[in-house]
């Protein structure tokens, strides 16, 4: 439905604007209306639905901001880190990036799951919303994406962050600066170990399977992201989740095609595929506490 959905809205813009109006949006689906972020209270749409047992208290929810300079702007970036931040100069850290929607809100119930991975603050972990998203500001771009993530890679650092207790969590687009941040040496810190949950083959992939129209996708669109490119010069542990009923990112021409090229050079790498499973809903269809052992065990695996 959704493949129909931008079928028709990419024949739109070519008849009616030809190459004036573009399909950034569907990248960037970002929410910028907020005020504050609502968390536990807030009314909208949500990735997952949790219950009470995954309740995080106040004292390990740490809401602040930093900043970064990208494309010519200084932009403020918001951030929200669940753990004690004073031991982050010891603990492991996972610094989740999110999908293509709305604002932090949104994944919220996400972090909160991995804030539970063992036991609730065995692990901090650290989410950003991109440029243009929530109360991070700016307009999206893939570059000010990548270093809005290096930014709080920065913040790691200086919080006492070493390489090697950092792991990298992607989801939908956050694959891309995970990909990227895992694969090159100009980043502020490399992690140790990546995650990739619904990732992505390429924004060219994403709009001729999206459009289903052989045409490039400079033409709509102004990214060029090359994940399964990218991910040919990782090489450490990769853990790999998708849905095999996702219709936005299908798992033959994407997911597996991520996987399929990476190149471990004898690091250890892990494929769960999920029968049911959408794009939003690997952690409901796998069950939460299924989700959570998987990827706890890789976090802990030699």
């Amino acid at each position: 439905m959704k493949y129909l959905v931008c079928l028709f809205l990419v024949a739109f813009l070519v008849l009616t604007t030809g190459c004036d109006k573009r399909l950034d949006d569907f990248l960037f689906n970002n929410d910028d209306t907020i005020t504050s972020y609502k968390l536990d209270d807030f009314e909208g749409a949500v990735s997952v639905d949790l219950s009470s047992q995954y309740f995080v208290p106040d004292n390990l929810i740490n809401q602040f901001t930093f900043d970064i300079e990208s494309e010519g702007e200084n932009l403020n970036i918001a951030a929200i880190y669940t753990g004690d931040i004073n031991n982050i100069a010891t603990d492991t850290v996972i610094l989740y990036c999110h999908g293509n929607r709305d604002h932090m809100d949104f994944y919220w119930p996400r972090q909160k799951l991995y804030s539970h991975l063992g036991n609730l603050g065995r692990f901090g972990v650290l989410m950003i919303d991109y440029p243009g998203f929530g109360l991070s500001e700016g307009k999206p771009t893939e570059q000010n994406m990548y270093d809005a993530v290096d930014g709080a890679m920065k913040w790691l650092k200086d919080q006492g962050l070493t390489n090697d207790r950092l792991i990298m969590f992607g989801f939908s687009l956050g694959s891309a600066p995970v990909c990227k941040a895992a694969g090159e040496q100009n980043f502020s810190m490399n992690p140790s170990k990546i995650i990739l949950e619904a990732p992505f083959a390429s924004s060219e992939v994403m709009v001729q399977d999206a459009a289903l129209l052989n045409m490039p996708a400079s033409y709509f669109v102004n990214v060029e992201i090359a994940n399964a490119e990218q991910i040919k010069y990782v090489d450490v542990p990769f853990l790999w989740m998708h849905g095999i009923n996702d219709d936005f990112l299908s798992i033959s021409t994407h997911g597996q095609v991520v996987y399929d090229n990476y190149n471990s050079n004898g690091a250890f790498k892990r494929a769960v595929k999920v029968p049911g499973a959408g794009h939003e809903t690997v952690p409901v269809f796998l069950g939460f506490e299924n989700y959570q052992d998987e990827i706890l065990g890789f976090i802990l695996s030699n």
